[in-house]
């Protein structure tokens, strides 16, 4: 059961981020790593040298930012910038390491070999291999998560709203803070009496500017209270799909 509660958590599958203290990388870099994303972090946006955001599949960003790091960490003494690392850095690239290829290759071939043969049970479903310090492997079957946002269309999806006069982009604030959605920029629709409409949708310029004037209005204003279906768009989740506002105050009013 302890396992289990680990594939609960879609964070703890998914190897975290390196990040640096943005104080370190301003004033006391010590690594190549820090020159890097200094000049990621604040001399491009300082100097905006082709008037866009990075493109990290860009060559032209990719060795702009090598020469400007190259020059940061030679002021400061530091080795190791090179063209590669900088795109490592830059596009959060987790090098292959031979040694885990190997294992994940023989892995294969064993199952491909059970599927053939039928001489022992196949593996099910999830394997951990671990060979930072010794070697370490385990394998359970994880389990499908009954809410899932993407698989899990059956099952009712909440957000709780203090009450009606909390504006919009403090939904949209919401839904990104909130563990179970996480969600980047998504846009919103809210049905009513069985029609739609379209309260912020943020990928598309023509739109966004018709519908940017809603996110300084509060629910109340929008018409929207409790148990309206929000219909949420997102990067993160393949499909679109509704979330039931519960609306405390409107709650708390009814009982």
């Amino acid at each position: 059961l302890e396992n289990l509660k680990i594939y609960f958590i879609d964070k703890l599958l998914i190897c975290s981020q390196i990040t640096y203290p943005l104080c370190t990388i301003a004033s006391t870099p010590r690594l190549p790593e820090h020159c890097i994303e200094y000049v990621k972090l604040i001399q491009w946006p300082k100097e905006n040298p082709f008037d866009s955001n990075i493109d990290t599949d860009d060559p032209a960003h990719i060795s702009w930012i090598y020469e400007k790091s190259l020059e940061r960490s030679d002021e400061f003494g530091i080795f190791g910038v090179n063209y590669r690392l900088v795109q490592g850095v830059i596009k959060n690239i987790i090098p292959a390491v031979a040694s885990t290829n190997a294992v994940i290759a023989a892995a294969c071939v064993t199952e491909a070999f059970k599927v053939a043969t039928s001489c022992c049970p196949l593996l099910n479903n999830y394997a951990v291999f671990n060979d930072a310090d010794g070697i370490y492997t385990y394998t359970y079957e994880a389990e499908k998560k009954e809410d899932c946002i993407t698989c899990s269309s059956s099952t009712a999806k909440y957000l709780d709203i203090e009450d009606t006069n909390v504006r919009l982009e403090k939904v949209i604030e919401l839904l990104a803070e909130h563990t179970q959605y996480q969600m980047k920029s998504p846009a919103l629709t809210v049905e009513f009496e069985g029609k739609r409409k379209t309260l912020y949708i943020p990928n598309v310029p023509s739109i966004e500017l018709k519908t940017r004037p809603n996110l300084k209005m509060t629910l109340e204003q929008l018409g929207i209270a409790d148990g309206c279906k929000l219909l949420v768009a997102d990067i993160t989740n393949p499909r679109a799909f509704e979330i039931i506002l519960k609306i405390k105050n409107n709650c708390d009013h009814m009982e």
